[in-house]
């Protein structure tokens, strides 16, 4: 059996190609969704001053406020996931966003703490929904040879996301106020619940004995699933290593100016835009997920030592190169796991695959500050790449 065959599904996404338009304006709006959805839930920290100084807000207050749509979108993404299964991509994608555009209307007419939080947790366990919706319906619509760089395109949303709240709402809060920010938010939020209700289509789904009255089988006997999901959210640990605290290495260890050191972090964000292309476009030539992420794994682990004991400008090139490649495996593992799991699956499969990630991510920052803080970068380092290698062994005679 080729390694081809072995990673793709009995069931797969969609059962034939569909036409080449359709393909692509689905991974527009899936793409746009999800940037959407992460200028808000990942944009929060530059709402910070605004929190502070409009709402009267500590450091601690406002570090919370920070967290409640992560712990919103923690909360309901198996929900979505598994409303996505049963009744399709596009109602969920619309219904999500159009929760979290009201929730987010909302929060223009409250103050304190206690009402921001409960809608901002709100408006991110409505946002939720993109999370599972949007691969489904990229991949959907994806033949094999072309899901991982679908996906790839897809998981640049991310990045996306961030650099539109980075370029927008400091800016905005400034001239407007809070108010003005989250207006900002909700517009982006209403706009795509419109477009994705008037646009998005459901991909086709494979027969299966479910179109019989049978039951599909639940792709999470055998625990090759929990392998992958645990592999990726090791994975995670590495890129919020270089991505939490990379502009804090180059400032206190390397000296750099706090403004050259967050243009050069965000051209590490480029390079991880590019390495999530890129290692899909490859996944889909060699015809297999696992492979490359074992082999990119290895790269982040080596990459990761060598950092911690690198000085000079070799530090700094590596520590951009690391940026990008240690998010260059996500695309890879979600498409894997959407693979798996089958049309029936697949919604609540993205979304555990997606709890196990804003998990690790939830716990990265706090763990390796405390660890910078008491022992400096070179374990953190260390830390990143034993997470690597151990992501390596989980996935050990996983096809």
């Amino acid at each position: 059996m080729t390694t081809s065959q072995r990673d793709v599904p009995a069931h797969p996404v969609a059962a034939s190609p569909p036409p080449a338009y359709r393909r692509w304006v689905m991974l527009g709006l899936g793409t746009a969704a999800q940037t959407a959805a992460f200028a808000f839930v990942y944009g929060m920290p530059y709402l910070i001053p605004a929190l502070r100084g409009q709402e009267g807000l500590s450091l601690a207050q406002a570090g919370v406020m920070v967290a409640c749509p992560t712990a919103g979108l923690l909360l309901s993404l198996y929900a979505w996931g598994a409303a996505t299964d049963r009744y399709g991509e596009r109602w969920v994608l619309a219904t999500g966003l159009g929760l979290a555009t009201a929730a987010l209307a909302g929060a223009l007419m409250v103050h304190g703490l206690v009402a921001l939080g409960v809608l901002f947790a709100v408006a991110g366990a409505a946002g939720a929904s993109v999370s599972a919706a949007s691969g489904r319906v990229v991949l959907g619509w994806f033949a094999p040879e072309q899901r991982g760089f679908a996906m790839g395109v897809r998981q640049t949303s991310t990045p996306l996301g961030m650099l539109v709240a980075a370029v927008a709402i400091p800016p905005i809060a400034a001239a407007h106020g809070l108010r003005g920010a989250v207006l900002f938010v909700a517009v982006l939020s209403g706009v795509m619940a419109v477009l994705t209700a008037l646009f998005v289509v459901d991909p086709p789904r494979a027969a299966s004995g479910a179109a019989q009255g049978e039951k599909p089988e639940n792709p999470y006997r055998g625990g090759t699933l929990w392998r992958i999901h645990g592999a990726s959210a090791l994975m995670v640990w590495p890129q919020f290593t270089v991505g939490a605290f990379g502009l804090v290495y180059l400032t206190d260890v390397r000296h750099w100016p706090a403004i050259a050191a967050g243009q050069l972090m965000a051209c590490g964000q480029g390079v991880a835009a590019a390495c999530r292309i890129g290692a899909g476009r490859w996944s889909d030539a060699v015809g297999s997920r696992l492979k490359p992420m074992r082999l990119l794994a290895t790269a982040v682990g080596v990459l990761a030592l060598a950092l911690s004991v690198a000085g000079g400008s070799v530090a700094v090139v590596l520590l951009v190169v690391l940026c990008g490649l240690s998010a260059s495996t996500n695309g890879l593992s979600f498409t894997s796991v959407a693979e798996r799991a089958g049309s029936h699956w697949a919604g609540r499969a993205l979304a555990v695959q997606n709890t196990g990630q804003n998990l690790t991510a939830s716990l990265a920052p706090p763990a390796v500050g405390a660890l910078i803080s008491s022992a400096g970068f070179a374990p953190a380092f260390g830390l990143a790449a034993a997470c690597a290698f151990a992501s390596i062994a989980v996935l050990r005679h996983v096809r």
